[in-house]
Parts: C-alpha cells; structure tokens; sequence
C-alpha cells in the first residue's frame, strides 16, 4: 500500500485539512508537465502527447540523470488492466528510441509547448538540468509510472506482482489535493519506494559475469586536460564522493579503457599502476628526472588543489602506463559502445564485451 498523506492545521487544535482527488486528470497532467520534479526530482522531461508508431500518444516522456527514459501515463478512467495494459505497450516502444528519436522526440515537444525555447539543445537542456554532459548512449534501460489521483487495490496488485516477479521497471504514483480555505496544496505518495524498484529490477535483470576489463570516464574540461593525463600518466575524478570514489575499485595491474563522456569518444587504454590517491599525494616527473607533486607544476590539473579545501570534493588521481593513446580529435566513437558518467567501473553490461573487442582492435590491443 502507498504511503497515507495528511495535513494538519495548527492552531488551538489540530484540525485537519481535508482532501480529494484532482479535478480533472488533464489538470495533472498540466502540473506535471510545468513541473516533472514533482513527480521525482531526478527527470527531465522531453515530451508531452508523444505520438507513437501504433496510433496512440505518451502523456509524458522524460530522461533520467543516467539518460534513462521514463514513461509517465495517467490512469484518467480506465480499468487497471487497460492502463497497466497501455503503459506495456509503450514499454514496447520506447525501447526501441534511439538517441537522434528522443532528440526528435523533444525537438517537436518544444516547438509546440515552448516555441521561445524550439532553438534549445538536448543537449543544452540536459546539461542545464544535472549539471553534466549527456550521457554517451541513451535509453539503454527504462522505467514506467502509472500517475494517478487515487489507486484502485487491483492496479497496486498488479504493478506490484509485474515487478516483483518479473523485474519490470514498473511502478505508481498518486496525487491529492488538500485544499484550506482558497488555499491549494499537492501531495505525492509513490506505491513502492523508487529506490527499492529500482534495486528489484537490478537483481532480477540478467546480466552477464564482469570480463575483468575496467571503464573510466575522464571528464576534459576547461580544469581536467587530457594531453596533461597523456603526458604525465594519469586519470582523475573529483568534485565529490560521488565522482571519485569510483576510482577506488582501479586494482593495479588492470587494464582500463577511457572514454572522454558527452559524445567525445574513447581516447586511450593502459595498465593501472598505483591505487587512488588524493591530489596532494600524486607525484609526477619534472621533465628533470625528479618525483615532485603535480601540484607544483604549472598544469591545469594542479589548480585542483586550489579549487576545494573539502577532503570530500578533492581531485584524486590513478597512475595509468598507457600502452595506446589518441588526442581528443582522434577519439574512436562508434554507436553501440558502452559509455557511463561514472568515473570507474566494471560493467557487466551486454555492450562492454562488445566495445572491449571493437577497441581493442582499433588500439592494436590483445584480448
């Protein structure tokens, strides 16, 4: 069952303020559409009344901050069988976008909704809205919310048994308005916690065994230089916890592929040779023969240390020995490689074996 929502008013006593369902199912959709982080804070949404290849339209479509696609439909009147009935079918579908479909997808969804803003990127607006580079490869898994006012005992039934039997990244969401006075306040209560979902479908999603081979993002920007990592022999995370603890899971002696994320393309492979230190503990050649600190150089990765006295938000370096590097405007990007905006990892994605073994011929790599 939902979380139960209610409001008191505070006063001599407590007085309760009552509460119903939504007016109108279109108003919802109004509010979730000026607002998708109502509904969860990590969505951007990229379409509205999307039209699909069998006649009927999404109420609402939106990325997720990995570039995961998520199906938003409104219960409206609809018996629990024809809504969760639906919402499958467009699971069929979504799963087919490709990346240049969700780009079209919100191409037209601002031409029509917010002409000011048709010349705005995907790109741009993904980046406005997390605070990162698009990921590589959108839509590699995706997530459907039934939205509604009030859930009826059968919809809950069989959202829950689709995904706990069957791992489907199913879940709901219900909305009530508390009204005081002229007053008008929202609340949300999901059916399952998102969290937890998301951890079921993971466990029961097949996935295949880690093939040994390591992942990691180098982030070039205008602070984090790859010709300075190519010279020097290095990658590096920082920022926060969530950016460089990754780097942890690097075991010296493991070979690393690096993809440079937001459509670069992926620029070099080597042996790691030392484990995660943080800035202040990296030590570099001076060109002279001498182990000095990288932050004693006049490089652009030593301005790290200046940017954060925060232990937590930190630049940490990996020693690498490259065996094959290429300057970004070399990068090898092809459709179907694996990319993430994790710092580090050991996919077990499908796609890796795949991107191994396409890199690895373009490097000159054995297997």
């Amino acid at each position: 069952m939902p979380i139960e929502v209610g409001i008191w008013r505070l006063g001599a006593k407590l007085e309760p303020v009552g509460y119903s369902r939504m007016d109108s199912e279109s108003r919802l959709e109004t509010v979730l559409a000026d607002d998708v982080a109502v509904v969860d804070p990590d969505l951007l949404l990229v379409g509205r009344q999307v039209p699909t290849a069998f006649g009927k339209f999404i109420d609402l479509l939106a990325l997720d901050s990995e570039g995961r696609v998520g199906v938003l439909e409104l219960k409206r009147d609809r018996t629990p069988r024809d809504v969760v009935a639906q919402l499958l079918d467009y699971g069929s579908w979504v799963r087919e976008l490709e990346d240049d479909d969700i780009a079209s997808i919100f191409e037209a969804f601002l031409a029509k909704y917010y002409p000011e803003h048709k010349s705005t990127s995907l790109d741009e607006a993904f980046r406005d809205r997390f605070g990162s580079d698009l990921p590589d490869v959108l839509n590699e898994t995706h997530k459907l919310v039934l939205v509604a006012s009030e859930l009826d005992e059968s919809s809950e039934r069989i959202i829950t048994y689709l995904a706990d039997e069957y791992g489907v990244a199913i879940n709901a969401v219900f909305f009530r308005v508390f009204r005081d006075g002229d007053r008008e306040y929202l609340s949300r209560a999901w059916l399952s916690d998102p969290g937890q979902v998301e951890a079921r479908v993971e466990a029961k999603r097949e996935k295949k065994p880690w093939n040994g081979e390591y992942y990691a993002s180098f982030g070039a920007d205008d602070h984090r230089d790859w010709e300075e990592a190519r010279k020097y022999g290095f990658i590096s995370a920082g920022g926060g916890t969530w950016y460089s603890r990754t780097l942890g899971m690097l075991e010296p002696g493991g070979r690393v592929w690096v993809n440079i994320p937001g459509g670069v393309g992926y620029v070099g492979v080597g042996e790691v040779v030392d484990s995660v230190v943080p800035i202040d503990e990296f030590m570099v050649d001076d060109g002279r023969g001498k182990q000095v600190p990288i932050t004693s150089l006049p490089l652009k990765a030593a301005k790290h240390a200046a940017m954060s006295t925060n232990p937590e938000k930190a630049e940490h370096f990996v020693r690498i020995k490259w065996r094959k590097t290429v300057p970004i405007a070399e990068a090898i990007r092809e459709k179907g490689l694996f990319g993430n905006q994790n710092s580090a990892a050991k996919p077990r994605a499908k796609k890796w074996q795949h991107t191994v073994e396409r890199l690895a011929a373009v490097f000159d790599e054995p297997l």
